[in-house]
């Protein structure tokens, strides 16, 4: 069966990453995580293996000690490191109107060349967050007005790993969510760039999103997506748009981060939101 989402990482995994690394002395890190993708069928739908993800994995093992992975042939980013992104300069000439003045928004996908380098340039100056590194299935979507004038910028990747107060509204339990979580995605950046100050806009581009992204998914990935998630950190955003588009407010995120090793917050709390693409959707997600 293939493996869609993350391995569990088990102490008999690790000893065959062990053995992989012990028997071929000669291999690099690219031959190694190949390797182990191939040996525990970790790829996507469409057959490509997960060859990013299971590097990443690697290099948590080898930080912890519990393998030894090869030198690198090129130095490597540091752990959740970002990409070198190329600024570019911009148009920032104000666009004050009215949203039926730049109506009907025109929406593409991004994937390479000029346009990727473009968008990552828009997120990495304008959103505070900056444009990290994309791992595994992401899908990046320019929007422009009618007249071809720049407006927004979203980029939806990975469902968070572990959510309890979303886990509890989908009510999934830990196999289901291992199952599932591929069938989810998180609006990990939205940007309405600074000089466009138009009503209601954010709002909208949301809900022509939500209408496309599901088709979108399956003919890049070749599998569904039921729902979209985002996180808005409170206190920083009201979260407005999201819930003028019909958005679902489940909860706030504890601030103790993806392991949730902490007694008290150590991140920004969030407010979590989910978006349904199906009326079924937790049936999908936890069938």
């Amino acid at each position: 069966m293939l493996s869609r989402t993350r391995p569990e990482i088990t102490e008999n995994r690790v000893e065959q990453i062990r053995n992989v690394i012990r028997e071929n002395p000669e291999w690099n890190r690219t031959q190694i995580s190949q390797h182990i993708c191939r040996m525990w069928r970790w790829q996507g739908p469409n057959g490509k293996l997960k060859d990013i993800s299971c590097r990443d994995l690697l290099r948590e093992l080898d930080k912890a000690d519990r393998i030894r992975l090869p030198a690198p042939l090129k130095p490597s980013r540091s752990g959740g490191g970002s990409d070198v992104i190329k600024h570019i300069e911009h148009d920032t000439t104000p666009i004050i109107r009215k949203l039926p003045e730049l109506r009907p928004l025109r929406i593409e996908n991004v994937s390479s060349g000029r346009d990727l380098t473009t968008f990552k340039s828009y997120i990495d100056q304008y959103h505070y967050l900056g444009f990290d590194r994309t791992i595994g299935e992401n899908m990046k979507y320019m929007v422009y007005s009618r007249d071809g004038q720049s407006l927004s910028c979203l980029l939806f990747g990975s469902a968070a790993w572990s959510c309890r107060e979303r886990d509890d509204f989908i009510g999934w339990d830990k196999r289901q969510r291992v199952r599932g979580l591929n069938n989810m995605t998180n609006n990990t950046r939205f940007l309405i760039f600074p000089w466009v100050k138009v009503a209601y806009l954010a709002s909208h581009i949301l809900s022509l999103v939500v209408r496309r992204v599901a088709d979108d998914w399956q003919s890049k990935y070749g599998h569904p997506v039921y729902c979209l998630e985002t996180f808005v950190e409170a206190g920083r955003f009201r979260g407005i748009s999201y819930r003028a588009a019909n958005w679902i407010h489940v909860g706030n995120t504890t601030g103790r981060g993806r392991d949730g090793g902490h007694k008290d917050a150590i991140l920004p709390i969030k407010d979590i939101y989910l978006y349904p693409l199906a009326k079924n959707f937790k049936a999908a997600l936890t069938q």
